[in-house]
């Protein structure tokens, strides 16, 4: 049942005034943990200034930890179990772990595994939960309880009104707290173990970045001591995206995850100002991209032709040609990388030249090897042998001379797709070259063959399908001894290299055995919405699976042809803006600056993609290309024919627009004067 608010009766006899006593309580307690720490006094208990500064920070990270974000619950639900270590025993489950002066919980991390059953508990497996109990909030205040009797046969299953006013919640301010709307299934892939990758593909809101969130959070939780050694990352499409993601997190009981797009993993050693022509940047991230490098890497490797000559003292030592020559091959076939190799050469060498002072009856040590590996002799044939390799160089000289790209390309590119690789115009050193997001890439992996890339304990990649197989392997490599969780929907796939297959992007990325788990109920948008949108699967990514929404919302899509689009389209955003909530004006990028020029005309104020939301500011302006991942209570696309004219070729035109057709969670007003595309009018 679900109850409102209530102050009529005792709050002995009042449970919605008891809850709110505990949940006041809760908070006194919180801030007690919170004083407790800021009062520590570590000035007698510190050996030195090191670790002075180290145990002042992890004071400082816990004193973060222990903040009561005032508009985020500090627990949403209660499990009361038939039979624990004391019967009837009765957990709040919140945010993080809060307990009295005692030390008793008085709410339990959503984390622990004795939360785990308000997520997984059914009728058919109760779990030993007599009694799950939902709370309902306005603006941090406890309004509301809905109760499940979970053991009780007599009470019917159904649907929680208070988790799906929850999902439909008006959003103004930070992405609101969404620890309370994870579903059993995708509970099971937040929980899974650390060592295994998870692919989760799923629909426009059926979760997924939901997921990911929860998964890091979850992971942190369960390992982190492995974890703060190895470090997390979360990977997502652009900036705006991940300041929009960032505010989750807090209320998942993390303060710090760092995040990156791909070209911040890969920018470090170029600057990008230029750009690519679509067919130049497909073929830029086609995998063979990786083979070509390895080739030019390995192309620097020189057998000797002469013998070695050490002098050291009144002796000489010698070691014939061909001896570097097999010293130098069992390099090579090791297939170790470029740099490692070079590191080891010269030891080789001198194990060589140690070898004969032993058998001239000398006892050399370690000492004596590292001498001789640092011999000018020694360095001379490393020169000449494995010379040094800089990796923006070598992708440097591959797309500027026509033939050292044709000699390491043989077989691999055609003569059509060697040309579409070279600059037009070569650049003269690597700070000048006007270096594009897809070379910036291709030196990453480069760099990568020459010395072995920092890997991490646990990556989260969020809207993984816009991906190119070399931005794969540029993100497997920060993973290659972590595991990964990859989220992603194949419809939704905006680049012209976007993948059309989980197995094969795995594979590229080095996790070829993750699980692929599929996401098909859709709890934010409304099923008039996702049954238009779906019309488009057919014709963009035939097979896919079109999401079920279980949100009933008639009167939610609403499609307007005008002679007088742009005067028509600020109004319907002055109509959006009538209602409570956030919105959002999704038109092609093109059509931004008009738009911009319109709204400001009319005297209504809009803010940017990432930029946060208030009570005064509820309006949006969002290129198509910006709208991934972004959701409004309120959409009004603008000329969806621009939109799909906007990309390079049709798929993806319409990829888009299915993008910006599925980010509204209560309405979408769709308006045009051009025909709509034919896709849209077939059912």
């Amino acid at each position: 049942m679900s109850v409102s608010v209530s102050v009529s009766v005792p709050a002995s006899d009042d449970p919605l005034a008891r809850e709110r006593a505990h949940l006041a309580s809760s908070r006194a307690a919180l801030r007690a943990m919170r004083e407790d720490v800021e009062a520590l006094d570590i000035k007698d208990v510190t050996a030195n200034w090191v670790n002075a500064v180290v145990l002042g920070r992890q004071i400082e990270d816990r004193i973060k930890a222990l903040a009561d974000l005032s508009h985020t619950p500090l627990f949403f639900g209660r499990l009361d179990y038939l039979h624990t270590t004391q019967e009837g025993q009765r957990f709040y489950i919140g945010r993080r772990h809060v307990h009295d002066a005692g030390g008793d919980p008085m709410v339990i991390d959503w984390r622990a595994p004795v939360s785990q059953p308000y997520y997984q508990a059914s009728k058919k497996d109760p779990q030993d939960v007599g009694l799950r109990r939902r709370f309902g909030y306005t603006g941090g205040e406890l309004t509301a309880y809905e109760d499940e009797h979970l053991s009780d046969p007599e009470e019917l299953e159904r649907t929680s009104r208070l988790l799906q006013a929850e999902i439909e919640r008006p959003r103004v301010g930070p992405m609101r707290d969404i620890v309370a709307t994870i579903q059993p299934e995708q509970d099971g892939i937040v929980r899974s173990d650390l060592s295994g990758t998870v692919c989760v593909q799923g629909g426009p809101g059926t979760g997924k970045t939901a997921v990911g969130l929860h998964r890091v959070a979850y992971l942190l939780y369960a390992h982190r001591e492995r974890l703060a050694r190895t470090g997390t990352l979360v990977i997502g499409p652009n900036r705006s995206f991940l300041h929009y993601i960032e505010q989750v997190l807090p209320a998942l009981g993390e303060l710090e995850v760092k995040q990156a797009t791909v070209d911040d993993l890969v920018g470090g050693q170029v600057e990008v100002r230029g750009t690519d022509e679509a067919a130049t940047a497909v073929l830029k991230g086609d995998a063979r991209m990786a083979e070509l490098l390895r080739r030019a890497v390995r192309s620097h490797v020189a057998l000797p032709k002469e013998s070695l000559m050490v002098v050291r003292g009144s002796r000489r030592w010698r070691v014939p040609a061909y001896e570097l020559e097999e010293i130098v091959q069992e390099l090579t076939d090791r297939d170790i990388r470029y740099g490692a190799a070079r590191e080891a050469l010269p030891q080789r060498i001198a194990h060589a030249v140690l070898v004969r002072m032993e058998q001239a009856g000398e006892a050399p040590d370690d000492r004596v090897q590292n001498a001789v590996a640092r011999n000018t002799a020694v360095k001379a044939v490393v020169k000449e042998c494995w010379p040094p390799v800089e990796p923006a160089k070598l992708v440097l000289r591959l797309l500027s001379d026509a033939e050292f790209l044709a000699e390491h390309a043989e077989g691999l590119f055609t003569e059509d797709e060697q040309k579409l690789l070279r600059w037009a115009k070569p650049a003269r050193s690597v700070k000048t070259a006007k270096w594009s997001a897809a070379d910036a890439v291709l030196v990453d992996e480069a760099q990568d063959l020459v010395e072995r890339t920092h890997s991490l304990g646990h990556v989260v990649l969020d809207e993984a399908q816009d991906l190119s197989p070399m931005q794969y392997r540029a993100v497997g490599r920060r993973c290659t001894t972590g595991s990964a969780t990859i989220l992603g929907d194949l419809a939704q796939g905006t680049t012209p290299w976007a993948t059309t297959s989980w197995a094969e992007a795995l594979g590229h990325l080095g996790k070829p055995e993750a699980v692929v788990e599929e996401l098909t109920a859709g709890f934010r948008v409304p099923r008039e919405v996702i049954a238009y949108a779906s019309r488009l699967l057919p014709h963009m990514s035939p097979g896919l699976a079109a999401v079920e929404s279980v949100r009933e919302n008639p009167g939610s899509l609403e499609i307007r042809h005008t002679d007088t689009l742009d005067r028509d389209v600020v109004a319907a955003c002055a109509e959006a803006l009538a209602h409570e909530g956030s919105i959002g004006l999704i038109a092609a990028d093109a059509r931004i600056a008009p738009l911009a020029e319109a709204l400001t005309a009319a005297g209504l104020t809009y803010l940017s993609p990432g930029e946060e939301t208030t009570a005064e500011s509820r309006l949006t302006l969002v290129p198509a290309s910006l709208a991934k991942g972004l959701e409004y209570d309120y959409v009004v696309l603008d000329e969806p024919a621009a939109v799909v004219d906007g990309e390079p070729d049709e798929r993806t035109g319409l990829r888009r627009l299915y993008v910006a057709l599925t980010r509204a969670v209560s309405g979408l007003t769709m308006l045009h004067s051009a025909p709509v595309p034919p896709q849209l009018e077939q059912v």
